[in-house]
């Protein structure tokens, strides 16, 4: 599926990607509404009403990726109601098994994620995957999300990196056209990113669940 024999460059994804994706999901669409329906006392049917309003307002754009947006528009500290629930912060299966192939193989491995500073800083300190990593990039770095072309144009321009020997690993469709877009040759799509739901395929991209689906030998 992968000849890793023309791979330099690993560019991967975090959330449903490294991390299972069942943390987020169960913060934003069953925790978040809960918690905010007890704060402000309103029905957990209108909380989560509000929030889906907003979700999906904002979908794809850098501010739906902002903490510190999400915690102005709702007037509540979303960074320290995610730790509540950092029992739920978890590794999707193979992922250190993986990280340490590419570091075995030669092979650079960056993090590039749409997650806000805040959230990448909690979920470092749970996981310590950047240890197995050469380098981690939050898209609001560079004011633009990964679904934005100049996302792309602004990590060529710092990392040099050349996109007929660069692999991308992402569990969302969009972000992965995106990638395809500006010309990165190798692109694999997590079918699986929420080990609580059910695999979804791209009929696109490599269709995988697992890391030992590709593991460099």
């Amino acid at each position: 599926m992968i000849d890793w024999q023309k791979i330099d460059t690993v560019l991967l994804d975090m959330d449903g990607t490294l991390l299972d994706l069942h943390f987020d999901n169960y913060f934003w669409l069953t925790h978040l509404p809960l918690r905010y329906a007890e704060i402000k006392g309103v029905s957990e049917a209108d909380a989560t009403a509000l929030l889906m309003h907003h979700i999906r307002q904002h979908e794809g754009t850098l501010q739906w990726y902002c903490l510190d947006h999400w915690s102005a528009l709702l007037e509540l500290d979303i960074p320290q109601l995610k730790r509540e629930l950092l029992h739920k912060i978890q590794l999707r299966p193979h992922v250190e098994q993986f990280l340490r192939a590419l570091r075995a193989h030669g092979k650079k491995a960056i993090l590039i994620t749409n997650a806000h500073p805040k959230g990448l800083e909690l979920k470092l300190s749970v996981t310590e995957i950047d240890r197995w990593l050469d380098l981690v990039i939050s898209s609001h770095e560079y004011l633009h999300p990964k679904e934005s072309e100049k996302f792309w144009q602004m990590l060529q321009a710092q990392e040099h990196f050349d996109p007929e020997t660069t692999l991308f690993i992402d569990d969302t469709p969009r972000v992965l056209a995106s990638a395809e877009n500006f010309g990165i040759a190798h692109l694999v799509h997590i079918c699986a990113p929420d080990s609580q739901r059910e695999p979804a395929r791209s009929h696109r991209y490599i269709d995988i669940n697992h890391f030992d689906e590709i593991m460099p030998h």
